[in-house]
């Protein structure tokens, strides 16, 4: 068989089983999440929070809550990476540095996991399993909780009420994430994935060398890392270590994995809304997109110019050889657009146009699917935008899932939508206006421009995986992009709530011959349409400036 061969059947096997489990996974999170019946260990954990499970909060309260918690997230992760040296299993590793341990702990918490360090010389098992494992399912658990308060708000009509935080966040986290993950950890474990407690074991190479090769509790994070989409690597090479991911089918089920819940989640968003027409619109949407770029990215690496990638038929330049070319180009495609930092090749490696795809598929707004839950509420908004430029169309209010889109509901998506722009461009013109950021970039001219470009799209967007030609262990960037996942995360999350809140009050508006059918392939076209034209029109001087230029020389 071909390596185009093999992709195309890596590529086809991956898009028909998310398909096969796209009807069963969103409806198993629509019961989790709607059941009025609490288990008897969330009542438990209810009681030790003071929490009434069978009230709800307004928009602000549940807010608030998104926000508290992560606050409380955030500190509790610095503390323990500043005091690791002190705790059991450091593995005699020192505490990690305030600037990094500021970065690291915003990442973790804000589902970005974005990493300027390496794990294995950097982190204690006990940072990496209650620490780190942990954010990854609380800070999924916090996304998929968003969206399903937001679904809620197209649902419901004259209520201040969006459900409540503490209740989503456990049963997400109880019913969904863990169970998932131990079966997938047990999976990687007999596929070859180390999960130990060692502190390591010295080998002798092939040229008689020693090396250190360190244990851990790995694939437990593997699972919950790619499934809530985190990414974030226990080793520095991160899915291209075997330690990681072993085969070329543990690789297939961590692309699998990534995708599951944010393509499954608009089926959840079809039931709350009771109309599963609408899930498949925005599920199409997704596909469009997510096809678009599966597809132009394999053939970007798969027919690059050049002697050597013509010679040996691709661009194989770092691309671990026991998954090629083409399984690594659906990975970065995947990981990029479902803001996951895993990788399991060097992204800063690809053709220029290729790496510009990466770049690109951020740009989006992670919506292609999106991160979990993330994904799901960026393409509602940009459904509402869509509708708002529908009904300047033909003069006539906007009404969405029998919503009015007026003026407050219109500024909060705008204003949603602005926010990763303006956090990207702005955070990318700084360090290329200081002189010793610039110096960070290990390489001039359009190249140097796009691994910048690509390290603040990365954290704006929430995604976390680098082109990693770019000196980032300094105070300035782990301070700025810190900031920039900071932002990035929660505005959206504010204002997205605070439409929720918006829509939940309205009366419903009674459709009628001038509604825009917002189940139908022309709205899905629409959808589609807006989401890159709002993008090109942003970003597209940057771009031209970056992988463009470099691109076309």
């Amino acid at each position: 068989m071909s390596a185009w061969s093999a992709g195309a059947v890596f590529l086809v096997s991956l898009v028909a089983a998310l398909v096969v489990v796209y009807r069963p996974m969103g409806d198993y999170v629509y019961r989790v999440v709607s059941s009025p019946r609490h288990l008897r260990v969330e009542r438990s954990l209810y009681r030790v929070m003071g929490v009434d499970p069978d009230g709800e909060q307004p928009w602000g309260g549940y807010a608030r809550s998104v926000l508290a918690f992560s606050a409380v997230s955030i500190l509790f992760l610095y503390a323990f990476m500043r005091l690791q040296n002190r705790l059991w299993l450091s593995l005699g590793l020192p505490a990690v540095k305030p600037d990094g341990a500021w970065n690291t702990a915003v990442s973790f918490v804000t589902n970005t996991n974005w990493q300027w360090y390496s794990g294995e010389s950097t982190m204690g098992h006990l940072v990496q399993m209650a620490g780190l494992a942990v954010q990854n399912f609380a800070s999924a658990a916090v996304g998929i909780a968003v969206a399903v308060a937001f679904a809620r708000g197209f649902a419901r009509s004259r209520t201040a009420q969006l459900g409540n935080f503490w209740v989503d966040l456990v049963r997400v986290v109880l019913r969904v994430l863990l169970p998932i993950s131990v079966l997938v950890a047990i999976v990687f474990v007999a596929a070859g994935m180390v999960q130990n407690l060692s502190a390591g074991t010295d080998v002798h190479t092939l040229a008689g060398a020693t090396q250190h090769l360190t244990g851990g509790p790995v694939a437990s994070q593997e699972a919950i890392k790619e499934l809530g989409t985190n990414g974030g690597g226990f080793y520095n090479a991160n899915s291209a270590h075997p330690f990681e991911n072993p085969t070329s089918w543990t690789n297939w089920i961590e692309v699998f994995l990534l995708l599951l819940i944010p393509f499954s989640l608009p089926r959840t968003f079809g039931r709350i809304v009771d109309d599963n027409r609408q899930g498949y619109a925005i599920a199409a949407a997704m596909a469009v997109l997510a096809l678009g770029s599966l597809v132009t990215i394999n053939v970007l690496q798969g027919v690059h110019g050049g002697t050597v990638p013509q010679a040996v038929g691709a661009a194989s330049e770092g691309v671990e050889t026991r998954f090629g070319v083409f399984d690594s180009a659906t990975f970065a495609s995947a990981t990029t657009l479902t803001s996951t930092g895993s990788v399991n090749s060097f992204h800063d490696s690809y053709t220029a146009l290729g790496g510009g795809v990466t770049i690109v598929d951020m740009m989006l707004g992670e919506v292609a699917p999106g991160g979990t839950g993330s994904g799901l509420y960026g393409m509602l908004v940009l459904a509402v935008i869509t509708v708002f430029v529908a009904g300047l169309m033909v003069g006539r209010t906007p009404e969405y899932l029998g919503k009015k889109i007026g003026a407050r509901e219109v500024k909060l998506a705008s204003l949603y939508f602005l926010t990763t722009p303006l956090l990207v461009l702005t955070g990318a013109g700084i360090a290329m206006a200081l002189p010793g950021e610039r110096a960070a970039m290990l390489n001039r001219g359009p190249h140097g421009l796009s691994e910048v470009l690509y390290a603040f799209t990365s954290a704006a967007n929430n995604n976390g995986s680098a082109f990693a030609g770019l000196g980032v262990n300094t105070t300035w960037y782990d301070s700025a992009l810190g900031l920039a996942m900071l932002l990035g995360r929660f505005v959206p999350v504010v204002l997205v709530l605070g439409l929720a809140g918006s829509l939940a009050a309205q009366k419903p508006v009674p459709a009628s011959a001038g509604t825009l059918q917002t189940h139908r392939p022309l709205f899905v076209a629409m959808l589609v349409g807006v989401t890159v034209i709002l993008v090109a029109l942003t970003f597209l001087p940057a771009l031209a400036l970056g992988p463009l230029a470099e691109g076309v020389r």
